[in-house]
């Protein structure tokens, strides 16, 4: 089972991050891959932060991951892209999208190995399928800095066609090391947002079926899975 503490539509992550777009579980395709994040808190962080305020972002990163597949794909690593070529593998650094909008918008060209017709095509040597957008935050939070790993489940199963603005999937791949991963994410006592009331989706993750429980946001992380609990 993964847990997600959601309210009013918004996703809340263990750090300071709201995730806007898109769902849990969503099944994904068309032309990109797009990522809405919140980075003021509702409004309640700067989008210009002093380098000692207590609470603010250092950094965040996204990348596209499967067991299914061991993939591990870039789809933000911080990086300004220094090319003339039109064709960005990547996006660059998340927190300079927008300057002026408190939501930054991703949107990801998917690359040329999720190029499919949506109608269930399940080959062995497709990179479609079953993957967890995992977001990276480097964050200071009461004076205490934390570095967090949450994913968020995706399937790659709508139709993407082919065009000239996808990459090779080579350029983008990542060793796939869960483990690392894992041994990275660091706990955070609480979800920094979340107050009473809030409603946590459990969702099957073999099946997709999604109950709802009332819950206190507070989290912590085992084995790298972000988990809520239930007050």
């Amino acid at each position: 089972m993964t847990a997600f503490t959601v309210v009013n539509g918004q996703i809340y992550t263990p750090g300071l991050a709201i995730v806007d777009a898109p769902q849990p579980s969503t099944p994904l395709g068309g032309g990109t891959l797009h990522v809405a994040l919140d980075v003021s808190g509702n409004g309640q962080l700067s989008l210009s932060p002093s380098d000692d305020a207590p609470t603010r972002f250092h950094e965040i990163t996204l990348f596209l991951t499967s067991s299914e597949k061991e993939k591990n794909l870039t789809i933000s690593n911080g990086t300004s892209i220094d090319s003339d070529d039109k064709k960005s593998p990547y996006v660059g650094p998340i927190l300079d999208l927008e300057p002026s909008s408190t939501v930054k918008h991703v949107n990801w060209i998917w690359p040329d190995c999720f190029v499919g017709e949506g109608d269930g095509d399940g080959d062995s040597d497709s990179a479609r399928g079953n993957y967890n957008i995992s977001m990276h935050q480097g964050f200071r939070w009461n004076g205490t800095d934390y570095y967090t790993v949450f994913d968020l489940p995706i399937s790659v199963s709508n139709g993407i066609e082919e065009s000239d603005d996808r990459v090779d999937c080579a350029l983008l791949e990542n060793q796939y090391e869960p483990g690392v991963m894992a041994a990275s994410n660091q706990s955070i006592p609480e979800q920094p947002w979340v107050g009473e009331g809030a409603e946590t989706v459990v969702i099957d993750d073999e099946s997709g079926a999604q109950r709802v429980k009332s819950v206190k946001g507070l989290w912590w992380v085992v084995a790298g899975l972000v988990l809520c609990t239930y007050l």
